[in-house]
């Protein structure tokens, strides 16, 4: 951690926690990832995707168990 990274974080942990929440809420937006609503609504759509596939018959479900039993053996070896 440079110096200068390193006093601003000390300078914002020595912040009351409102205005530390304020800050963090700041930081995250500028990271432009995704919300919890748009990470929802992306989940959404890919589970009406999938759907749609099993529906239509592009894919064939599969068990569950035997996947994870699969998974399970290729992992032991």
């Amino acid at each position: 951690m440079s110096a200068l990274s390193e006093k601003v974080t000390n300078d914002a942990l020595s912040l009351p926690i409102e205005f530390r929440l304020e800050l963090v809420d700041m930081l995250l937006k500028s990271l432009n990832i995704p919300t919890k609503p748009e990470i929802d609504k992306l989940w959404a759509k890919e589970a009406e995707r999938r759907i749609d596939e099993v529906d239509s018959g592009v894919i064939q479900p599969r068990d569950g168990e035997v996947v994870f039993d699969k998974i399970r053996k290729r992992l032991r070896k």
